[in-house]
């Protein structure tokens, strides 16, 4: 093994930089959602509904045919469970379906589906098995084929496309054994050698890194004469030399996804392969992720749609003191919660993507609300069907269908949704990375007066601003639509979702002017209240579901598509979320985040440690808490597994 280069020493605040200067700084297109942080309700930017193509709808409806008809004949999802593997023959039938194009351009061999379409094939395909929609979606949300099309130049779409859209597999490699959501102590480097780079590094957790054929790997270039250095993007072939994959991951749940680690040592990567400039990783990993993100929501969906169908079939075949138990109130209201939040899911989930497909909007906080949204609430919606599945909830399908009972996987279910709360954005990172959007209008004014290091005349100009700024601003949110009992009025069809409209707008100004309280009192000390971040955001992300949902619920009315019901499953999520809304208000202001910080200093000085006696760590205590991955020749088999 080589002398290990040091690792990045990075402080929080050049942590906090690189990954400011990595967002995107400009908003060029409206964003409904970062109006409705400023208190401003622009229903406008999202009804009427937005509706695919005549074109796209029918491309789309069409692939979904044949691969619904692949799922149904092809896909043994309890198989897959069971063998924690995809079979090859699935991945080559999805492969001759172009299942792997789905998202890439005709012209290069792809399906051309926009975002919509490919939302539901994920759903479809994700319903079977949630570990080929984790295949197909890590291969084309945020692998190859994404940044290529952000970012790439005509010859490498030329020369990669064709290839993702039918025979190759694609990853994404960003995250390290010592790295997670702080990109500034990335490790991995890509040093300049002639016209190439020359790549060494540990790389974790690479979904589909196991059989990928190509994969887009993050690595820091150093800065010297002629390059201007920075984390950057590479496409890499897997079969250079000097990249080994060491192990195949296993998890709780998702038990055929082909995770792995791999180590990259001297190896010699073309300079024709660097996607965008030296410096430009960060922001082509973030703005890919905008619309990448979405395809999460998709898989929460599916197992909504699922987890209604069982509760459903289930709760009526089952009786208890003398009635089936969804006639009973204690299971009928979880019932309901699944019903109308799927409602929900499903509402958020399509309108983001056909924002996505419009391109009339800026959608990176739709996107990330999207996916906040959906994985928390399919976590609770799955998390009710095995309560209300009981003991029948805890048992593996297997073990039912092994003593004649029919197997329902309430529990693989379970599992395998556990991780969209951690993934591609954990629930916290979504917090602050949604925060830092929904305030940038604030900082853009007045972020230099709480900035300790800027001068007394950058203050005092950042001053003016602010007052000018706040003058204008803070007096629209004392009266609006809100407040007008004829508002929304289209939205009122037997059942009446214009008083939900009515307190969206109501509430949007309320949540703008306490984050505008938040920021006064706290100013610089702000971002540390994460506590308070959170709770905002999660009012917001409630609030674009409720308007995702009426939109919905109206858009499907006047399409004579299940109007009455719909009206009916959004008027019961609104009234749901409107109590999860004020409970949420109530605990910005009351709350136990400064109690908790002095529990936890006690934790970590060792003050309670006495609490921790009487049991047994069943852990490996020979075992470190993060591997070495001090970069160097490998010493382990290669177990990379390309499928041909």
């Amino acid at each position: 093994m080589s002398a290990a280069p040091p690792k990045p020493t990075v402080t929080e605040r050049e942590a906090r930089q690189v990954a400011e200067a990595a967002r995107q700084q400009e908003w060029r297109k409206p964003s409904f959602a970062k109006e409705l942080f400023l208190g401003r309700f622009r229903v406008d930017l999202i009804h009427p509904h937005p509706m695919p193509t005549g074109e796209a709808t029918q491309r789309g409806e069409e692939f979904l045919a044949k691969l619904r008809d692949f799922v149904e004949t092809k896909v043994d999802g309890a198989l897959i469970e069971r063998e924690a593997r995809i079979p090859d023959d699935i991945v080559d039938g999805l492969k001759e379906l172009g299942a792997f194009g789905m998202k890439i351009d005709t012209k290069y061999g792809g399906l051309g589906l926009g975002q919509v379409y490919y939302n539901k094939a994920l759903a479809l395909v994700g319903s079977a098995s949630p570990a080929i929609g984790v295949l197909l979606s890590a291969h084309q949300s945020i692998g190859v084929p994404q940044p290529l099309k952000l970012f790439g130049s005509t010859e490498q779409k030329e020369r990669f496309l064709p290839r993702c859209a039918r025979t190759d597999i694609s990853a994404f490699l960003l995250t390290e054994p010592d790295v997670g959501s702080d990109p500034a102590r990335l490790a991995t480097t890509a040093v300049p050698d002639g016209d190439d780079y020359v790549l060494d590094g540990v790389k974790l957790w690479t979904t589909n890194g196991v059989v990928a054929d190509l994969l887009v790997v993050m690595a820091r270039v150093p800065k010297s004469e002629g390059h201007k250095g920075g984390i950057t993007a590479f496409v890499v072939e897997t079969n250079s030399p000097g990249i080994t994959v060491e192990n195949r991951n296993a998890f709780m749940g998702l038990r055929g996804i082909e995770n792995g680690v791999t180590r990259f040592h001297q190896v010699r990567v073309p300079a024709a392969h660097r996607i965008g400039p030296e410096g430009a990783g960060l922001k082509i990993a973030l703005t890919t992720l905008n619309t990448g993100r979405l395809s999460l929501p998709a898989s929460c969906v599916a197992a909504g749609k699922w987890c209604l169908k069982i509760a459903r079939e289930w709760s009526a075949a089952r009786e208890q003191w003398g009635k089936p138990i969804a006639h009973h109130e204690a299971v009928g209201s979880k019932i309901s919660f699944i019903a109308a939040t799927t409602f929900a899911l499903e509402a958020v989930t399509d309108l983001a993507a056909q924002m996505a497909d419009e391109d009339r909007n800026d959608i990176r906080i739709e996107g990330a609300l999207a996916k906040l949204f959906a994985s928390e609430m399919g976590w609770l919606i799955a998390d009710e069907l095995v309560q209300i599945r009981g003991g029948r909830g805890f048992e593996t399908a297997d073990s039912l269908r092994a003593r004649g009972e029919r197997g329902v996987p309430a529990e693989q279910v379970l599992r395998d949704l556990r991780i969209n709360r951690i993934f591609e954005g954990s629930t916290e990172i979504m917090h602050l990375l949604i925060a830092r959007e929904a305030v940038d209008a604030h900082l853009s004014v007045a972020g230099d007066l709480i900035d300790p290091e800027k001068s007394l005349p950058d203050k005092a100009k950042a001053g003016a601003n602010a007052g000018v700024f706040y003058a204008k601003w803070l007096p629209k949110l004392i009266a609006g639509q809100g407040q007008l009992p004829y508002t929304f009025s289209e939205f009122k069809q037997g059942v009446d979702l214009s008083g939900h409209l009515r307190y969206v707008e109501r509430t949007a100004r309320k949540l703008a002017r306490s984050t505008f309280y938040g920021m006064s009192r706290w100013q610089g000390r702000m971002e540390s209240k994460q506590g308070f971040l959170g709770r905002i955001v999660d009012i917001g992300a409630e609030l674009f579901a409720m308007s995702a949902a009426c939109v919905r619920a109206e858009h499907l009315r006047a399409r004579g598509e299940h109007g009455r019901e719909a009206y009916q499953l959004a008027d019961a999520f609104c009234r749901q979320s409107r109590l999860r809304v004020e409970e949420l208000f109530g605990r910005l202001w009351s709350n136990t985040d400064d109690l908790d910080r002095k529990v936890v200093k006690g934790v970590m000085s060792g003050t309670y440690a006495w609490l921790e006696e009487g049991i047994v760590d069943p852990s490996d205590d020979g075992g470190v808490w993060i591997a070495e991955a001090t970069p160097g020749a490998s010493t382990r088999a290669n177990v990379h597994r390309p499928i041909r």
